[in-house]
């Protein structure tokens, strides 16, 4: 066979995923222990050549990530993989055929394996694969599509799907990739579930895992300081620390800094939470730094489900318990209360200690209601400044990415 080549791509569900689409492809979101990107090269064992998204991304080039392309980059030559950025496949062989194949996970279409020299799919395709013609091969792959849990009566799918099914994926995901238990001297053990540790893990004495309910896994260089409390499922990414408190069913990207009550949430990359507050089922995007004693309801007083802003409009996610999803970038002040299903656009700096509307637009500053734009000069400088202080640099490609989207969402901003 010729060369196997892969790529992920966002279809019209995926692209809807605001906050964290207008910076970023989908694929690059953590699910479990691995970005849906990652799971794609584990599962195919390639890897992964670039994202399939908005023509706004053209150019990502966010380092540990994929790139974005556009589609006619991917060319004819090779056997390519086109996987949607919605599939969760199981770990499992695959076996690629010699001829088109549509690529179907859980019976539902997700993607194409296309030989070398066959035409492409075409956009209308890419954003909705049920709409191709048929094809007489098919590679079915066990797994799922994120979508609303069943019981909703809603057809649109969110980032809250991501995060509503992420302490079973942890689970799945840790018997699979890190199956063997690792001594954790000085720390207080319950349960019989996994502790798994990557070389140079760290936990200090005194620290408390629960495992009743689910594995922990802490990867390379993380640091649990004591005293804390750990429950599992927990997945702790790469050079992460967490200072203290009680922190449990979530995952957590690379460098990340966690303090206070964190529960049933997913961090991306270099998320700073290094004081108290309480921060549930929500999704964080990249460099959110959040004000001590930040913190997020999840849950509604009258009980109901949560209703979630949107690209589409405002939807009914079917779930009880939605928290808050931070796009890239945002910062809050101290103090900063988050009502439940809060969206908050990237790039947006919230402070003053009253609680801002449910929908912040991208790009926002202020205190409460009272929000203008974050000037982009003053925005940009920002965070070249923060992510010095971690020895990374904003590239070229983010940077062009964050200036048009500033652009592009000034009309959803009050002037």
């Amino acid at each position: 066979m010729s060369e196997v080549r892969l790529f992920v791509f966002d279809d019209r569900e995926a692209r809807r995923w605001a906050p964290f689409t207008l910076t970023r492809p989908a694929g690059e979101l953590l699910f479990g222990c691995l970005r849906l990107r990652e799971r794609a090269e584990r599962v195919f064992g390639v890897t992964c050549q670039g994202h399939l998204t908005r023509a706004a991304l053209v150019g990502f080039d966010e380092p540990h990530a994929a790139p974005v392309v556009p589609l006619e980059d991917v060319g004819a030559h090779g056997t390519r993989i086109l996987i949607s950025s919605r599939a969760v496949p199981d770990f499992q062989p695959v076996e690629l055929p010699d001829v088109p194949a549509r690529i179907t996970v859980g019976g539902q279409p997700a993607g194409w394996v296309l030989p070398e020299g066959t035409a492409l799919p075409s956009e209308l395709w890419l954003r909705d694969p049920g709409a191709d013609r048929e094809t007489d091969a098919v590679v079915e792959m066990e797994g799922h599509l994120l979508e609303p849990p069943k019981r909703a009566r809603i057809a649109r799918s969110g980032p809250w799907t991501l995060v509503a099914d992420n302490a079973r994926r942890i689970a799945a995901d840790v018997a699979h990739l890190f199956p063997d238990d690792t001594p954790t001297p000085g720390a207080v053990r319950v349960g019989s579930g996994t502790v798994s540790l990557a070389p140079g893990a760290e936990v200090e004495p005194g620290v408390y895992l629960d495992t009743r309910k689910g594995p922990i896994r802490l990867g390379a260089g993380v640091r649990v300081e004591g005293p804390a409390r750990l429950t599992g499922p927990l997945f702790v990414g790469q050079d992460s620390t967490l200072l203290g408190g009680a922190i449990g069913t979530s995952s957590f990207g690379r460098v990340c800094r966690v303090r206070g009550e964190v529960a049933d949430s997913v961090f991306l990359d270099f998320v700073n939470k290094a004081h108290d507050g309480h921060i549930g089922h929500a999704l964080l995007g990249c460099w959110v730094n959040l004000g001590a004693f930040t913190t997020n309801s999840d849950l509604k007083n009258n009980y109901r489900p949560v209703r979630v802003w949107t690209l589409g409009g405002e939807t009914d996610t079917g779930l009880l318990k939605v928290g808050c999803f931070l796009g890239d970038h945002v910062k809050t002040g101290i103090g900063t209360v988050l009502n439940t299903g809060t969206v908050v656009g990237a790039g947006s700096n919230l402070f003053g200690g009253l609680m801002p509307p449910s929908v912040v637009p991208p790009f926002s500053w202020g205190m409460g209601p009272d929000l203008r734009d974050h000037r982009l000069a003053k925005f940009l400088e920002s965070a070249v400044r923060a992510m010095e202080r971690r020895e990374q640099r904003l590239t070229p490609g983010m940077e062009r990415i964050l200036r048009e989207a500033w652009a592009d969402t000034a009309g959803r901003r009050a002037v």
